[in-house]
């Protein structure tokens, strides 16, 4: 299925299982910034929305409960990811507002969360940067997963590079990163490409860069 289909989808299932408050939160708070994050940024990236919870409960540091945006949830694994806007609002918070929310954002890091803010400007206006910053923060868990593969130590690495930078790779790069010879790299390449873990982004030819394949960027 396409976008719109897989985003009704994945928003039905979660207005399906809440109730009370949590349903209120998704139903009001699911507005236009966090429709053009899931749209822009996390659709392009992943094709999917597993993992992914909008608008998820989480306990605050005054016993209460917040909301965050999104929550990107798996095994040792716990990223939020809030989209901000600029409005009125913003202009007329309070110091002590402005502390709280700083402390907040604190204690989920305290408490094991990886926090990532952007703007809703940089959601609109520069989602490929978006994209790659998602891609590298939640790469540092994929990294670790390619451990549990049969690949190479040195197809390991080359995967390792190509989720870190979160775009494409030269072979020019890869030679530099791991001091191999030209020959050996592009074998490398080949091999990965031939695995589906990468695929070749320009040149026909001659390939001049990969990026990353479906069963890295889809994570299972």
């Amino acid at each position: 299925m396409g976008f719109e289909e897989e985003y009704q989808a994945f928003m039905n299932a979660h207005l399906q299982a809440r109730t009370g408050e949590r349903l209120r939160r998704l139903q009001e708070g699911h507005k236009q910034a966090e429709m053009l994050f899931v749209k822009q940024v996390w659709w392009p990236l992943f094709h999917h929305f597993r993992y992914l919870h909008p608008e998820y409960e989480v306990d605050d540091f005054k016993d209460g409960k917040r909301y965050l945006d999104f929550a990107y949830i798996r095994p040792a694994i716990r990223i939020c990811l809030e989209i901000d806007g600029y409005g009125p609002h913003l202009k007329n918070i309070s110091r002590w507002q402005f502390s709280d929310s700083l402390e907040r954002q604190n204690q989920l890091v305290i408490d094991g969360w990886t926090v990532i803010r952007f703007s809703y400007d940089q959601v609109k206006e520069k989602p490929r940067r978006c994209q790659q910053i998602v891609q590298q923060v939640i790469g540092r868990w994929l990294g670790d997963e390619l451990d549990q593969t049969s690949l190479s130590f040195v197809e390991k690495e080359v995967l390792r590079l190509a989720i870190r930078k979160g775009e494409a790779i030269s072979p020019i790069e890869v030679e530099k990163y791991l001091k191999l010879s030209d020959k050996t790299v592009k074998k490398v390449l080949s091999q990965l490409v031939d695995k589906k873990m990468l695929i070749p982004a320009s040149g026909i030819v001659r390939v001049r860069s990969y990026r990353l394949g479906d069963q890295v960027k889809h994570p299972i």
